[in-house]
Parts: structure tokens; C-alpha cells; sequence
């Protein structure tokens, strides 16, 4: 006869459960000879290099000290200049008593891209919301109507990162969808002219096409036509952006099957419903990974807007490196301002990733 098996004591059942997690531990990291080669080999550069940039980082670090002299003593990094000089990297050349309006403007944005993540919110509202929060951002930003005007080549920083992100994407989205639509459309001269302005720009690095924007431009356009620098950056970026996202919405619409249009034309559904209803959806949803990654470039890519002349928040860190009363400690600098660019573009691809997990979007 087969034993009974008594069940085990509760308290006993925590023991094997760590006991078992630990075997799983060990055999992940040692259950060959590679895996444990690889593994002492990563855990002594963990224990070289971790403690002496704990100690640069944190313990022998310079944290509040106003005192430009502590950091010159210093052995570890110097905070203080980053927190004193922390107005001036995140608006950068604003003037100083009106750097209100700009910490509104990147509060205002963050609030409304958090909200319009919530698919809740996806709505037609939505969009008035974006259109009625920009123009509130363009009289906050540029003045009038009771405030001081400030000029868009005093704008700087973290405001004019986030602006041209919003805006330049905002639009080149639906520019690029209907790009990738001309480009797969059966009217010759609409396609030829989807694929001309395309390649051309995508032929081109944004550098050049900033270039164009800033130099090139003024000697074509009479100055009462000509914009303001800001507004050129906007469009050469959303331009390069348009031109990149319908490339990957076209990717997108390829993947779809022929099937899928033929049983469209089947209910007698037209061109637009169709591709709204239908085909669209679709095809963004197979290509979220290539459009995160194309928006994560662009969100980095506002930092080119230097070269024509905009305090972005590389330019804001490099004007606060150049105060000749503090030691210029560029990597603390640096890492501040490359800590900024990783949160926004981590955020966007956790975004991206819940947009995947999500599955289609129903009308």
C-alpha cells in the first residue's frame, strides 16, 4: 500500500521557498562554467569600480556649500554648483525675476502628458486641451497682455526642450501618417511627391536641415516674412520628424493583410473610415517599438537646436560652466542634465511598452 504523506508544517514552508529560490539563484549564476566566469568577473568590476564612485557620488561629495572654494578642496563631486546654478541650467537665459513663467510651463506640460496617457482621456477633448494649453504656454512664455514680453531667443532650458518635443512630434504624427499614405497611394504625382520629399529628407542630416533654417533662410525671405528663430527650429524638426515616422507608419500599413482591406471594401466602407477604422490602428500597433524609438531620438535630438541659436539644456549647462568664480565641474553638470534626458525618454518607452501590453483600441 502507498504511504500517506503528512503535509508539511506551515512554518516549514518559508524555508523551502527561500531554500529553492536560492538553488534557482545559484544555477542561474553557476550552472556552467561560462555563467560562473561571467558571473566573478562582473562581481569584482562590480567591486572595483562601485565604492570609488559611491565615494565621488555621495560620501566625499559637495552637496549645498554656496561656497565655490568647497568644491575646489573637494575630492568628490560638486552638487552645490549644480544646486546653485540649478535655475540657470533648467531656463537658462530667462530673466532671473520672471523664471516663474517658465517652472509653470514645464509643470503645466508634464501634468498634461501625464493626463494624456490615461486612455480615459483619449478623446476629442484631448486635443482642444493640447491647443487651448499652448496657447496659454506662448503668452506665458513670450509675454504680453499684463506680463513682460520676453523674446523667444531668451527662451532656454528645460521649457524650450519640452515645447519643441510637444509640438514638433504633435504635428509631425498625423503629417507622417498621411506621408506614408501618399507614398502607397496609386496617384503618380502623389506618391512621386511623398517619396521626393522623403527621401530628400531623410538624405539629410538634421544638422543641415537646422542650417538651412537658420542661415540659408533669411536670404531668401524678406525679414517682415521671416520667423523667429525658435519657430524655424520647430519646423526643420518637425519636418525631420514627419519624414522619419512615415517611414515607420509605412512599415506598419505593409504588414497589414490584403485580406483586411478586402473585407473593408466588402462592408462598403470608404477610403478614410477604412483606413481610420480599420487599417490605421493596426498598423500602428505592429510598429509602437520602431515609433518609440523614433520619438526617443527626437526628444534627444532638441539638443541640436544650438546651432541655431536656442539655449536648450545642453547650451544652459555649458553657459553655467563658463562663471569663472566656480571650478567648472563639467560632469556633474552633464550628469544633471543627462539624468533629465533619461527620465523623459524612459518614461515615453515605459509609455510605449504599456501601449503594447495594451492590445488594439477600440472605436
Amino acid at each position: 500500500m502507498k504511504a500517506l504523506s503528512l503535509p508539511m508544517p506551515a512554518e516549514a514552508l518559508p524555508r523551502r521557498v527561500r531554500f529553492t529560490a536560492l538553488l534557482r539563484l545559484g544555477k542561474l549564476l553557476f550552472g556552467t562554467p561560462l555563467n560562473g566566469l561571467l558571473t566573478v568577473l562582473f562581481g569584482a568590476m562590480l567591486v572595483v569600480t562601485v565604492p570609488p564612485m559611491l565615494r565621488w557620488l555621495i560620501i566625499d561629495a559637495v552637496l549645498f556649500d554656496p561656497d565655490p572654494d568647497a568644491c575646489r578642496e573637494a575630492v568628490g563631486a560638486c552638487w552645490s554648483f549644480v544646486y546653485a546654478k540649478s535655475g540657470q541650467l533648467l531656463f537658462g537665459i530667462y530673466p532671473l525675476a520672471e523664471r516663474w513663467r517658465p517652472a509653470i510651463v514645464c509643470l503645466v506640460i508634464l501634468a498634461l502628458l501625464g493626463w494624456s496617457v490615461r486612455p480615459a482621456s483619449w478623446t476629442a477633448r484631448l486635443l482642444a486641451l493640447w491647443i487651448a494649453t499652448l496657447a496659454f504656454i506662448v503668452w506665458l512664455m513670450g509675454g504680453g497682455f499684463g506680463l513682460a514680453e520676453v523674446p523667444t531667443a531668451s527662451w532656454g532650458g528645460l521649457p524650450v526642450t519640452l515645447i519643441l518635443t510637444v509640438v514638433a512630434i504633435g504635428i509631425a504624427f498625423p503629417v507622417g501618417i498621411l506621408l506614408a499614405l501618399a507614398r502607397r497611394s496609386t496617384m503618380p504625382a502623389v506618391r512621386i511627391g511623398a517619396v521626393v520629399l522623403i527621401e530628400s529628407v531623410r538624405g539629410l542630416p538634421l544638422l543641415s536641415i537646422l542650417f538651412v533654417a537658420s542661415i540659408m533662410m533669411p536670404l531668401f525671405l524678406p525679414e517682415a516674412l521671416l520667423p523667429d528663430k525658435f519657430v524655424r527650429a520647430l519646423v526643420a524638426l518637425t519636418i525631420f520628424a514627419a519624414a522619419y515616422l512615415a517611414e515607420v507608419i509605412r512599415g506598419g500599413l505593409q504588414a497589414i493583410s490584403k485580406g483586411q482591406y478586402e473585407a473593408a471594401a466588402a462592408l462598403g466602407l470608404p477610403f478614410w473610415p477604412m483606413q481610420y477604422l480599420i487599417i490605421l490602428p493596426q498598423a500602428i500597433r505592429v510598429v509602437i517599438p520602431a515609433l518609440a524609438n523614433t520619438v526617443i531620438v527626437m526628444i534627444k535630438n532638441t539638443s541640436l537646436v544650438l546651432v541655431v541659436g536656442l539655449f536648450d539644456l545642453i547650451s544652459s549647462g555649458k553657459a553655467a560652466l563658463a562663471d569663472p568664480e566656480w571650478p567648472s565641474p563639467a560632469a556633474e553638470t552633464f550628469l544633471f542634465i543627462g539624468a533629465i534626458f533619461f527620465a523623459l525618454s524612459f518614461s515615453f518607452a515605459r509609455f510605449a511598452d504599456f501601449l503594447e501590453r495594451r492590445g488594439p483600441v477600440s472605436h
